[in-house]
């Protein structure tokens, strides 16, 4: 690495800025989890209040289906793969919700009656629950709502904690997997350190796949657990349709969408970057702006943005591929020529890329690049 490459690294860890919780405090989206601090884990979820819409009105944002076109998803709904999804706090309209979501987009029913939809507490029992809270209920229900937009046939186990403290959720990760989970989707993180460490262990398990958000913070300290190597760390975009393109539509990086060089995991041997002497965040991407969901209490469809979208999708296309619980990182940049390379935009919406001195580290590129990873999804191939 170049002095002035190491420089810009070092300036970076050393004073790392978080631009969501920034954009919160201004009118426009806020947080739907507000920085609690250091010992506690965050959800990556960003959403504007008053722009809800009514049931009659419809959604509002990109809907299951205009995912299915973009990401080329087969007719063919899958396999019944259990997809569990790690959170904090109670959704008490959950289910609910969802079934409004599937209702809207003419996905199959996936309630508790038929087996579908699961929810339970840490611990894999289904009373009592933790306490509710407003904006974990919104990462819960954008979470349900991207694994079933990937996999409608798709079993969810939601395993809620008590708290979004390391440990609590760390146990819920354990839950989802003894509960029959093959892969399982995190849309939280922190900024790495040795405390959150400690709970890697958690986030490793044979014959399941581990999916978390890479952070909406931009450029900037690795996020944990999506910097852990035994982890698919997943990167944002922003889609646009391109009816003069042959696919039909547009990405470039999000422009707050994590990305970063992490100060504690070694380098896994399948990642060839050059500029980052350990694990580069992300691996791969997915849309993570603007996407509707259906909430009851904002009281209505709602538009909202985050990596907390991009990896529930993507959770739920390795369910829908069938290798979930096989696959790993690793396969991701085996299989790189089956996504689509994205080329444009950065995850500096200060600088345009000055913060990394125009590096891949923030500026998407082709080839691999930190914001997106090898690419974003078409079809299941690469997964």
């Amino acid at each position: 690495m170049s002095i002035r490459k190491l420089g810009v690294l070092t300036a970076v860890c050393a004073a790392a800025i978080a631009l969501a919780p920034a954009a919160a405090a201004a009118p426009g989206p806020r947080a739907a989890c507000p920085d609690a601090g250091p010992d506690v884990l965050r959800c990556l979820t960003t959403f504007t209040p008053g722009a809800t819409r009514a049931l009659a009105d419809g959604p509002i944002g990109w809907g299951a289906d205009d995912l299915a076109s973009a990401y080329r998803l087969p007719a063919s709904t899958g396999p019944d793969t259990v997809v569990g999804i790690s959170i904090a706090y109670d959704a008490p309209n959950l289910e609910g919700d969802l079934a409004t979501y599937r209702a809207q987009y003419g996905l199959p029913p996936c309630t508790t009656a038929n087996g579908c939809f699961r929810k339970v507490n840490q611990q894999g029992a289904a009373t009592p629950l933790p306490a509710a809270d407003f904006g974990w209920a919104i990462e819960s229900t954008l979470d349900v709502s991207m694994v079933s937009a990937a996999c409608p046939s798709c079993r969810i186990v939601v395993v809620e904690g008590t708290t979004p403290g390391f440990a609590d959720l760390a146990e819920t990760e354990d839950t989802a997997v003894r509960l029959g989970a093959k892969v399982v989707s995190n849309s939280y993180g922190s900024r790495e350190g040795g405390a959150q460490l400690a709970f890697a262990s958690h986030y490793r398990h044979p014959g399941v796949t581990v999916v978390a958000s890479s952070g909406d913070s931009g450029f900037t300290a690795a996020s944990y657990p999506a910097a852990l190597a035994t982890t698919v760390a997943v990167g944002g975009t922003s889609l646009a349709r391109d009816p003069d393109s042959a696919r039909g539509w547009a990405e470039q990086a999000w422009a707050y969408g994590g990305s970063g060089c992490s100060a504690y995991i070694a380098k896994p041997k399948w990642q060839k970057d050059t500029h980052c002497g350990k694990r580069t965040v992300a691996d791969v991407a997915a849309v993570a702006d603007d996407l509707a969901i259906y909430n009851t209490d904002v009281g209505g469809w709602l538009p909202v943005n985050g990596t907390s979208a991009s990896a529930p999708f993507v959770a739920g296309l390795y369910g829908r591929s069938g290798r979930a619980g096989v696959a790993q990182p690793a396969d991701l940049y085996a299989r790189a020529s089956q996504f689509v390379d994205i080329t444009a935009g950065n995850n500096d919406p200060v600088g345009g890329g000055a913060k990394c001195g125009g590096d891949y580290l923030c500026v998407a590129a082709p080839g691999y690049d930190a914001p997106t990873g090898v690419g974003v999804p078409n079809g299941l191939g690469g997964f």
